[in-house]
């Protein structure tokens, strides 16, 4: 008889291992494996010949990386992030609770609305921004009729990059922020007025903390690719607008620089996991 339950606790193992098998092999071979790679290439040294990355091993990427003169360039990233996540926040908010509250059978469709931009290349929506933000493209024209028209447009400014980021990670927000209106029991919202709470106490006291691990995950899920977007500020920006994710693909470019870069990269790595940790100390998983 002990023998049986040992004979089932075994082939449940194996099940288990034949199931997680391939996605083990997966993340082996497609995210350990290249990160290995890249962190390898941050220790090396810099070979101007054929080779980008040679041995012995060095601590000078990261030297040069932790530079002071990257520094300006550190915080202008976090600022773009900063600010595209809390635009993010701002739009994407009325519309998940709006879906999750007044959709009833449109919900389905409001979403598809909302995912659409996601079946067209991000290139493509960049370079469409880098249209409409051109001097000679719609926005500028509308805003010269009143007055608020800019020499040469918008573009190669803070305001342009923002905005792409903006469009670019919105429905990252979305999402999440609509799976965690709908788990929201409403029927609180209700009490609190019963209660004697107006709209504003009711909304900071009730509903922000109903919704709270939607906004951590929807921050995250905008914070950590817009910290590390380099097709935005590169298209739509100019020298005063480069980020770090920019310095890094112009070492592994035209700078021919790998062990810079992917020292860069490493150490955007680690602030990323950072985030993640610090995500994790403060709610629930939503998803």
């Amino acid at each position: 008889m002990s023998g049986r339950p040992a004979r089932r606790g075994f082939s449940s193992g194996l099940a288990a291992a034949g199931q997680l098998g391939p996605a083990t092999v997966w993340l082996v071979l497609f995210l350990l494996v290249p990160l290995a790679l890249v962190v390898q290439f941050s220790f090396a040294t810099r070979d101007t010949g054929a080779a980008r990355a040679v041995l012995p091993w060095t601590t000078l990427p990261y030297r040069t990386a932790l530079d002071p003169a990257f520094l300006p360039i550190f915080w202008r990233t976090l600022v773009y992030a900063t600010v595209t996540t809390l635009a993010c926040l701002l739009l994407a908010f009325p519309l998940a609770w709006f879906i999750a509250r007044h959709g009833g059978r449109f919900r389905t469709v409001l979403l598809a609305l909302v995912l659409i931009p996601f079946w067209a290349s991000y290139l493509a929506r960049v370079y469409a921004w880098k249209a409409l933000l051109d001097g000679d493209g719609p926005i500028n024209r509308l805003l010269s009729v009143v007055g608020l028209g800019r020499d040469g447009g918008f573009l190669l400014t803070d305001t342009a990059v923002v905005l792409g980021l903006t469009y670019g990670f919105l429905p990252f927000m979305v999402l999440p922020l609509y799976v965690a209106c709908v788990r929201f029991d409403h029927q609180l919202v209700e009490a609190s007025y019963d209660l004697g709470h107006g709209r504003l106490a009711t909304f900071f006291r009730v509903v922000l903390p109903g919704v709270l691990p939607g906004i951590l995950a929807g921050s995250l899920l905008v914070l950590v690719p817009a910290a590390g977007d380099f097709v935005t500020p590169s298209l739509l920006g100019g020298v005063d607008q480069t980020t770090f994710g920019s310095v890094v693909d112009d070492q592994f470019g035209g700078g021919n620089n790998w062990p810079l870069g992917s020292a860069m990269a490493v150490l955007l790595l680690v602030l990323v996991v950072v985030a993640l940790l610090a995500r994790g100390r403060r709610g629930e998983d939503v998803l």
